[in-house]
């Protein structure tokens, strides 16, 4: 089936919100571990494309979303040139370069946006997601311990930036 990435607009919200809880259930790549309830998920939504940050979406040939980008902004005058990396594919989705084609439609859309730096926290065991980083340019900062607590496991998170 072919996928296609484009900009998030209102009609994939629901589908979003419905990809969003699968990853996050799987309690291995995103800081919840299950999606946010709707009304708190469509406020962001709405104010990252209101704010015209990046927000991109790969969909299968039915309109469904399989995985999504999104580069949210930072709190702080002194930090508006920044944004933060959110990034995950559905498990069927994975490994067909759909993460890679996200990354940088939302990198390209950054820059254009006037952002100088992106930034991103991803747990040190998700080498897959990583590597990409890597391909894409992203630099190490640092390593976080203990960066996140599941199921009474600790996680270590790999710091990552990408300047402009």
């Amino acid at each position: 089936m072919t996928h296609s990435v484009v900009a998030t607009e209102e009609r994939h919200f629901e589908s979003l919100h419905k990809a969003l809880d699968i990853v996050a259930r799987e309690k291995k790549y995103l800081a919840q571990t299950q999606a946010p309830p709707w009304e708190q998920s469509l406020a962001f939504y709405r104010n990252v494309i209101a704010r015209d940050f990046p927000h991109f979406v790969a969909v299968d040939g039915n309109g469904k979303v399989v995985g999504w980008c999104d580069v949210s902004p930072v709190f702080g005058n002194s930090r508006a040139h920044i944004g933060v990396l959110g990034i995950a594919l559905l498990p069927e989705a994975r490994g067909r370069g759909l993460g890679a084609q996200l990354l940088q439609a939302a990198i390209d859309k950054s820059w254009s946006c006037g952002l100088t730096r992106i930034e991103l926290a991803v747990r040190a065991d998700n080498l897959n997601a990583k590597a990409l980083y890597e391909r894409l340019g992203f630099e190490h900062e640092g390593l976080a311990r203990r960066a996140s607590l599941i199921d009474g496991i600790y996680h270590d998170a790999f710091r990552m930036a990408l300047l402009r």
